[in-house]
């Protein structure tokens, strides 16, 4: 019977005598099964750090529930009226006049100004100005809303001739002795806003028979999770990249276009923080302000807006370091080279001896409002905004911070039909007592314990109903190229 075993695979009776490099004797394969196994890490190195990208809502806004499609809520308008853009026929010297107040730049479809108030009228190139009495209004209401008519205070009567580009505001009233009240009144102007809410996917999948193998190099996740079962590293990886997106997903959704091509696939977006703040806020657009002087600029135009005390600006690295650089910059010996006596001006105050760890970073800094500086690892992340191109001539678009103002705000909240203290950033999601929709997860198949179907896998599914709402984005100071 043994010559029906074949000739090979045969069998080695001895190894080599000599010690040469055999192909009988000489390991080419390291692999497990052999009797040499290498020294192993058993625990997974953590190369990249901390992955996840996700915080910055959670710094700055809160979560609460809606049980609509549609979320609305009302913002108050100015509280004073003004009127820019203006044009009258009247001459140089003359005593009265009458500016037609255009419906462009002024988003208004009604003159708001009434009879007795006194204006301020200023001629926008030159400056000269005058103050005048209204003596009659008179609606139009189309693309020239409605004309006001003038008396002057002035003995020299209009200081400009019949030009445009005028600015009238109001500043009081004035009416003659024994005479009836202000005729007509005005309403609040509120500004009705929205926003609705999209529907956020994702699912992991690992067969039965994978389930069952175990292997030998611990594996670890961002939330601590561990083990020695490769589709547990994947699952919660999966979840963590679920939940980077649901942040990221409120900060770069925009609304779909009547004709676009999305709207066509039956998907309608919704209005994402930077798409707000690009339409409705403020936007640097020299890429960082480098400069006291950027910075005046940008107090300025938030002396026009909320003027909201307290801010917190989210910078990319670039930012953060000409932010550190310009108020290092204020001392006016810190250009001085270290060998010069005249650098140690700063030393010796509270026990900073030369030897010490210098720090180079602020945290933030007042001029008029404070402003706290915190690292956005959205915009560093390589595999996110991170990577994207820094370089003016190629950046148009890049982000680099968002200034954010601190606190809430009381809006009406259409829906729940009352005031309500929100804080500027805040997400709304899904659900009622029937039906969470804010973080959705559950496990599908016939593996891992779920027993919902014959597929011979566990399919663990994941799915969020939520939007953004950015309350008073005329605080907000997005800050970019282009």
């Amino acid at each position: 019977m043994a010559g029906n075993l074949l000739g090979t695979p045969t069998y080695q009776l001895q190894p080599s005598v000599e010690q040469l490099a055999l192909s009988s004797n000489y390991i080419t394969n390291f692999d497990f099964l052999n009797q040499y196994l290498p020294d192993t890490y058993e625990k997974e190195f953590e190369r990249y750090g901390n992955r996840t990208i996700a915080s910055f809502l959670r710094m700055v806004g809160a979560e609460m529930p809606s049980n609509s499609d549609q979320i609305k809520w009302a913002e108050q308008g100015r509280l004073h009226i003004k009127y820019v853009n203006c044009s009258t026929t009247a001459v140089l010297g003359a005593n009265t006049a009458t500016f037609s107040v255009p419906a462009a730049n002024n988003n208004v479809s009604t003159v708001g100004i009434r009879v007795g108030q006194t204006v301020f009228i200023q001629q926008a190139t030159t400056g000269v100005y005058n103050k005048a009495i209204v003596t009659a209004v008179t609606q139009v209401g189309t693309a020239t809303v409605g004309t006001i008519d003038v008396a002057y205070y002035e003995n020299a009567g209009q200081s400009f001739g019949a030009v445009a580009g005028i600015t009238i505001f109001v500043y009081g009233s004035e009416f003659r002795k024994g005479t009836t009240g202000m005729i007509g009144s005005l309403e609040s102007e509120d500004e009705i806003f929205s926003n609705k809410p999209i529907i956020l996917k994702d699912r992991y999948a690992v067969n039965g028979s994978d389930m069952a193998q175990i292997g030998w190099v611990e594996v670890t996740s961002e939330n601590g999770a561990t083990g020695y079962l490769w589709y547990l590293k994947s699952e919660h990886e999966t979840r963590l990249r679920f939940e980077d997106y649901l942040e990221t997903s409120m900060i770069e959704t925009v609304p779909a276009g009547n004709t676009s091509g999305a709207a066509a696939t039956g998907v309608l977006g919704s209005e994402g923080i930077f798409y707000v703040v690009e339409n409705r806020g403020n936007v640097w657009g020299a890429g960082t302000p480098t400069t006291l002087a950027d910075w005046d600029s940008i107090i300025q135009r938030l002396d026009k807006q909320g003027a909201i005390e307290e801010n917190v600006v989210f910078c990319n690295r670039q930012l953060s370091f000409d932010i550190d650089g310009m108020l290092a910059g204020l001392n006016g010996l810190s250009t001085a080279a270290p060998a010069t006596p005249s650098f140690g001006a700063s030393y010796g105050l509270f026990d900073n001896d030369v030897t010490m760890a210098l720090n180079l970073g602020f945290t933030g800094f007042r001029r008029g409002y404070d402003f706290y500086k915190s690292d956005w690892k959205y915009l560093n992340d390589p595999t996110m905004r991170g990577g994207l191109s820094t370089t003016a001539a190629t950046a148009t678009g890049t982000v680099t911070g968002l200034l954010v103002p601190a606190g809430s705000t009381s809006v009406y909240d259409q829906i729940m039909g009352k005031n309500a203290k929100r804080p500027f950033l805040h997400v709304r999601y899904r659900a009622t007592e029937a039906e969470d929709r804010r973080y959705k997860t559950w496990i599908t198949g016939s593996a891992g314990g779920a027993a919902t179907s014959d597929l011979d896998a566990m399919e663990v599914n994941f799915l969020s109903e939520r939007c953004v709402c950015t309350l008073g984005a005329n605080n907000f100071v997005l800050f970019r190229y282009g």
